[in-house]
């Protein structure tokens, strides 16, 4: 080839590999726009319940929502044994959407389960998303399976039975179930630490915050209530003293500052990771742990929080 000739050539093909490049982001991003735009097809949430074997819920962001809590397992963190509510819930949640349906969750798994688990969920056109620990220096070990499926709502939550089909998952709860007893830290306060209020759920005291910004997946948006947004557990241990834990959902501009922020204030941090794979923008969880006077654990929280989402809380 003639020198002269040669980087002229090479220029072309990088200018056309260029606009390919090109053309191909802004077809998918028209693509995303279209199914996003589109309205969901209604699905019989009845039919889905069916397919679960259990009953699921309702929640903000059009999410329908199935807790599976192991209560099988006994879970001990520095001598304190885990309520299911406090770090041992598995859950699934379903979207509507253009094409049938979104499917998320989180599957809360010994050792032992993750490869059948892993083998269901390949079967049923289910993807894997992350399996990793969020806690430290449980006995026994305890993995978390995240996971995320597209298609019709019925077959995905078959496959998810399926999965969950091969784990010792106790079935749903009878209606005569014993409530739960009351809360021996001081809600009211921990609350007001926080800025922001939560709810008892099987002797744990659960608070959500959601991001302020959007996050999407493949262009659709993806609602806290599908596991994206701050999650903020106490279980009572008494005396007004509490183990905590749970995730922050942030953006890697926030990791650092917020891992000093807990660290600072005596709170472990014990992961960092992703739970899924398409998100934008693109998210990281930060797990904890620590046990203490309630209030003060909540204090230690609220600095954290104060430095997500480039906004401060109301006091």
């Amino acid at each position: 080839m003639n020198p002269r000739i040669g980087p002229l050539v090479l220029a072309a093909l990088t200018l056309v590999a260029t606009g390919c490049g090109g053309r191909a982001a802004r077809d998918q991003e028209a693509d995303h726009a279209a199914m996003a735009s589109t309205p969901p097809v209604q699905v019989n949430w009845t039919a889905v319940e069916q397919a679960m074997g259990r009953t699921g819920a309702m929640q903000p962001g059009d999410v329908y929502k199935f807790g599976l809590p192991r209560s099988d397992l006994t879970v001990v963190v520095d001598r304190i044994r885990l309520r299911p509510a406090l770090a041992l819930g598995s859950w699934v949640a379903f979207k509507a959407t253009s094409f049938g349906a979104i499917v998320m969750g989180d599957l809360v798994l010994r050792d032992d389960e993750i490869a059948p688990v892993m083998a269901r969920l390949a079967e049923g056109g289910i993807e894997v998303t992350a399996l990793h620990h969020h806690v430290l220096h449980e006995t026994p070990r305890v993995y978390y399976m995240h996971i995320h499926g597209a298609g019709d709502a019925v077959k995905l939550a078959q496959a998810v039975r399926a999965a969950v089909g091969v784990t010792q998952t106790p079935p749903p709860a009878g209606a005569t179930a014993p409530a739960a007893s009351p809360l021996a830290i001081d809600t009211t306060r921990i609350t007001q630490a926080l800025g922001h209020s939560g709810k008892m759920n099987g002797g744990v005291y659960q608070v959500s915050v959601a991001r302020p910004d959007t996050i999407r997946d493949e262009g659709l948006v993806i609602p806290p209530a599908m596991g994206i947004a701050t999650a903020l557990n106490f279980q009572p241990t008494g005396a007004g003293t509490a183990a905590i834990t749970g995730d922050f959902v942030l953006r890697g501009a926030e990791v650092n500052p917020v891992l000093r922020a807990l660290r600072a204030h005596g709170i472990e941090v014990t992961a960092v990771h992703n739970h899924m794979l398409d998100e934008e923008p693109r998210l990281f969880f930060m797990h904890f742990w620590a046990v203490g006077e309630g209030v003060r654990l909540a204090e230690g929280l609220r600095a954290a929080l104060d430095l997500v989402g480039g906004r401060r809380h109301a006091p």
